[in-house]
């Protein structure tokens, strides 16, 4: 099959990692890929590197940001036609919020290939103001009937976007986000090294976060949480894993709520690292305002780490409360603290939510299944089109 994905930047984020492995196992199985992505800028890191050595044709469109500009979104409608155009794709598969409404845009004239779009986030949702949502509602709405079928990370996407009626669900399909499985395996990282160059000792309880320095991510949430809890339990620890924009004002609320020295902020990693990172905590405490997926919490649950999340999106699909961790409900700071302190109590029950929430992940996320399912997914759309 030809096989056309579509992405705004390739910063290191979920969409993004998603999308390059999608590409990278598709190209293995022996089809021709192409991946098309606008400019990658910002303090997040980047994955051109790895697009550009994956063995599949990597386009970069200059016209195709991130951020909303009437005038570059319709030269990149126009240029994706033409591209589209000459490409020819059996399939074209467009990701994230903005590349995934002017990608569908670009595809709605074509005739032939068929439209796939992975929701990992809704791009209407509880952050934003009532009228924002309300545009991106009705640009989803007529996107998706250029779309012959929806894919979502996790069954929350798909419930979220049928009740919306954006979609209906005879076209809609849950592909859980894949990972690397192998990179995340408990006992190949020395965990006392790591802890010993943050600086902590072995009987200090690390609660890790691995997230972008970004509001949405839910720090404003996190920090009264951490103060609470560090009051309790003076053994706590804290490790910020990952940059962005705000970090310099969390840097400064670290030092007003006195916490900045039981606070090691690592920044920004490699992909590759971020198994090590995870090695070094006991806890993931995950505060994110809005979700697909929230990867990080697979990839801690794989390295056998239990987590403590709100209970928003794709988290329930992750974190079993009471048997991979705590599902906290949404910007509960005081039972969120209360979850930490207890596990931070508990090592037994944080090695048994660690070993199941292993169990329930490595199979269910291996990403050699994401890309067969897909794959499953586009024979059977091409199959249609062959029989009328």
């Amino acid at each position: 099959m030809r096989i056309c994905h579509i992405i705004t930047r390739l910063i290191v984020g979920g969409a993004q990692e998603n999308t390059i492995l999608s590409c990278e196992g598709l190209h293995a199985l022996g089809h021709e890929v192409t991946l098309i992505a606008g400019p990658t800028t910002g303090p997040e890191g980047s994955l051109v590197e790895r697009a550009e050595n994956g063995g599949y044709r990597y386009v970069q469109l200059p016209e195709l940001i991130r951020s909303v500009n009437p005038w570059l979104d319709a030269r990149a409608v126009r240029e994706l036609r033409g591209m589209l155009g000459d490409l020819k794709p059996d399939i074209i598969h467009t990701h994230s919020s903005k590349a995934g409404i002017v990608g569908r845009f670009a595809a709605a004239r074509l005739r032939g290939p068929k439209v796939v779009h992975t929701i990992h986030g809704m791009s209407f949702n509880r952050t934003q103001p009532w009228i924002v949502r309300t545009i991106y509602r009705a640009l989803e709405k007529r996107a998706a009937r250029f779309s012959h079928a929806i894919v979502g990370v996790a069954d929350a996407m798909i419930e979220q976007a049928v009740r919306a009626g954006v979609c209906r669900r005879e076209r809609c399909r849950t592909v859980y986000s894949g990972m690397e499985i192998e990179q995340f395996t408990p006992g190949r990282h020395d965990r006392r090294k790591i802890r010993a160059a943050w600086g902590f000792g072995p009987d200090d309880v690390v609660v890790g976060t691995v997230a972008r320095l970004f509001r949405r991510k839910g720090y404003e949430q996190l920090l009264p949480i951490m103060s609470a809890a560090a009051k309790r339990e003076p053994r706590l620890r804290f490790v910020w894993v990952g940059d962005g924009a705000q970090r310099r004002d969390y840097e400064s609320e670290l030092g007003r709520l006195g916490l900045r020295e039981r606070t090691t902020l690592v920044g920004l990693v490699p992909p590759a690292r971020v198994p090590e990172m995870i090695a070094g905590f006991d806890l993931l405490a995950h505060t994110s305002q809005w979700e697909g997926l929230p990867r990080v919490v697979v990839q801690s649950l794989l390295m056998c780490v239990p987590a403590v999340a709100f209970d928003i999106d794709g988290t329930p699909e992750v974190v079993l409360d009471g048997k991979t961790g705590r599902l906290i409900r949404l910007n509960d700071a005081s039972g969120f603290a209360d979850a930490i302190c207890e596990l931070a109590g508990d090592p037994a029950a944080r090695t048994r939510f660690g070993a199941a929430g292993r169990e329930h992940c490595r199979d269910r996320f291996d990403c050699r299944n994401m890309v067969r399912s897909l794959e499953s997914l586009y024979a059977e759309l091409l199959q249609k089109r062959r029989g009328g």
